[in-house]
């Protein structure tokens, strides 16, 4: 479920309607109150202070710019229930987030919140539209003390993601609000393991430490060391990205010549639990039970040093041990994604040895449940942004008989990825366009489902220009190449191979293209390729084929090199017009357009 990445284009009509939102002043957050230890921790130790104290470390990763609760089954958690039945619970959205924090701080003077990285990047159009100000502004609001960077904090390059570290307004658009300036995060994004190609320093803090009354932990935070196969290419421009282990053992080693001897590291990659249930068991012993993924081996490797880690990237819940290499239980924790969930974990700090004691450690994961009072600051910084988005967020462009899912399947062949591969090949099948004859989409582009219910005032089945860019949020352009058949076979390979291997990235694509998986086989053999055909007929390895995607997959992105050698380019217009303008031709309030069937890839299991 690894979330692509790519550019956030603002379109030049976005950039008109939203002119004229000038300049901002600085908001003076509110410090966490001081509070003391009297009458906390365990035992009586020596002098007035206890020899241990609990600290609270809550966790969240993956915000995506969600401020609103996302709509449709992209907003549901899954909970087993006691008799083995899975239930559907909706979640998520900052102003319930922040009261769940806030409730449960209560009656922890010793609480600490951080975040796995991925807190912007690939909005909703709220956020989105505003280059992500609206969900810093949140963050700071929520007291967030740390976030790692992910891989979508580089969506629009390092020079943005220094402006939502510092603030200052837009290079291009400037201010959105008059007589106010963006101040940027009051917490430090962290990246340890990218650096500087020019100078090999780091680009941002590779740590930071947080005290309190004596209490001192350190954080350490990572992306994932793949980060530029999953960017387009302008993101990471000039930056180098290092392995996250060699990386979090060198700065463990340096806090703890600096005495810091509890560390937790926040790391922007993760696994897959075998269940994808919040409260799953992850140390139950059956078979087939646990985690898998990169975060495993990772976690194997990263010094006894570090006490918890935090994890992300990959959207799901968990709270496992896996064992640090002197083979002692440590915690690897994941909140899903959009403020959903959020991890509460105890880390009961040694006043003597300044460490953690390990074997108290306890952690779990919580619902953002949207039954509870809701956070007014944050109501009030929706409705703010909202007003401002309101010219732009709310025109129809076409409707829908019923939900099209897209991020909320989880299917390998996704209604919606279908409607949106269908779009790209209409809208670049013309000669003048490309004269694409297929096309391709990544499935980690489709951000949200197309929901039928309302949103807002528009009425039910109506799709909002707000509610297209969340599916869409990147702007990409799109591209039409030739590629040989050769290739194109090839890249249906690479979806299950190569670097997709362990977690396969099926492409959605176009009608008139179809072919089997065998799941039963392994690698590039899980594609049946005498079963390949476009509108009937077998792919000719020789034949040239005009191929439409987006210009991430076009530049090899999200491990398809084969896509990356298309030649005679012809760049279409963005991902979303060729959507929207889909939506427009192929639906009216009368005759909406209804979710497509899923029958391109038969899946054998």
């Amino acid at each position: 479920m690894s979330a692509t990445v790519q550019k956030n284009r603002m379109t030049r009509r976005v950039l008109a309607a939203a002119a004229g939102l000038a300049t901002m002043g600085a908001l003076v957050a509110a410090m966490p109150a001081g509070a003391d230890d009297r009458g906390h921790g365990r035992g009586h130790g020596h002098g007035h202070k206890p020899r241990t104290v609990d600290v609270q470390l809550l966790s969240f990763n993956d915000l995506h710019g969600n401020l609103e609760p996302p709509a449709g089954s992209a907003g549901n958690v899954s909970e087993t229930q006691p008799d083995g039945t899975v239930k559907a619970i909706p979640a998520g959205g900052v102003e319930y987030l922040a009261t769940s924090l806030r409730t449960a701080r209560k009656g922890n003077p010793y609480s600490v919140t951080a975040a796995g990285g991925d807190m912007v990047g690939a909005s909703p159009l709220l956020s989105g539209l505003f280059h992500d100000e609206p969900t810093i502004e949140a963050l700071n609001g929520l007291d967030l003390d740390v976030s790692a960077v992910g891989n979508h904090e580089f969506d629009e390059g390092a020079t943005e993601l220094a402006r939502l570290q510092d603030g200052g307004c837009h290079p291009v658009e400037g201010c959105y609000e008059k007589g106010r300036k963006f101040r940027g995060a009051d917490f430090p994004y962290l990246a340890a393991n990218v650096t500087k190609e020019k100078t090999g320093k780091p680009l941002l803090k590779p740590y930071t430490v947080w005290k309190k009354n004596g209490v001192k932990i350190g954080f350490i935070g990572v992306t994932l060391e793949g980060t530029p196969d999953i960017v387009t290419a302008n993101g990471v421009k000039g930056l180098k990205f290092h392995d996250e282990v060699e990386t979090i053992n060198k700065y463990a080693r340096e806090l703890d010549r600096k005495g810091v001897k509890s560390i937790v590291a926040l790391i922007h990659e993760g696994g897959a639990p075998a269940s994808t249930s919040y409260n799953y068991d992850c140390d139950s012993p059956g078979a087939g039970d646990g985690i898998s993924g990169p975060i495993v081996d990772i976690a194997k490797g990263i010094t006894p040093k570090v006490d918890a880690l935090v994890t992300g990237h990959t959207h799901q819940a968990y709270v496992c041990t896996v064992p640090d290499p002197s083979g002692k239980p440590r915690m690897v924790t994941s909140a899903s994604s959009f403020g959903k969930l959020y991890t509460d974990t105890t880390l009961t700090y040694d006043r003597r040895t300044k460490d953690i004691v390990r074997t108290s450690v306890k952690s779990a994961n919580h619902i953002v449940t949207r039954d509870q009072p809701k956070a007014a600051d944050m109501t009030s910084l929706i409705s703010r942004w909202n007003k401002l988005a309101a010219p732009i967020a709310g025109k129809p462009q076409g409707w829908i008989s019923a939900d099209i899912n897209g991020r909320g399947s989880t299917a390998l062949e996704k209604p919606l990825g279908n409607v949106i591969a269908d779009a790209q090949l209409e809208g670049l099948a013309p000669a003048d366009k490309g004269g694409a004859e297929v096309a391709f989409m990544n499935p980690g582009g489709i951000r949200a489902d197309l929901v039928h219910k309302a949103s807002g005032s528009e009425g039910d089945g109506v799709v909002t220009y707000g509610e297209a860019f969340t599916v869409q949020p990147f702007t990409n352009m799109m591209n039409v190449v030739d590629l040989p058949g050769a290739q194109l076979v090839a890249a249906l390979q690479q979806q299950v191979s190569g670097s997709n291997e362990a977690s396969p990235k099926i492409l959605q694509i176009s009608r008139g293209l179809t072919y089997t998986l065998d799941l039963t086989k392994t690698g590039a053999a899980r594609v049946v390729t005498d079963s390949i055909k476009l509108n009937g007929e077998a792919i000719d390895p020789a034949r040239t084929y005009r191929v439409a995607m987006n210009e991430f997959l076009a530049g090899g992105g999200d491990g398809f090199p084969a896509l990356g050698q298309g030649t005679n380019k012809l760049v279409g217009a963005s991902d979303l017009d060729v959507f929207n303008a889909y939506l427009a031709a192929h639906s009216t309030a009368t005759a909406p357009l209804a979710p497509p069937a899923t029958d391109r890839i038969t899946v054998i299991k």
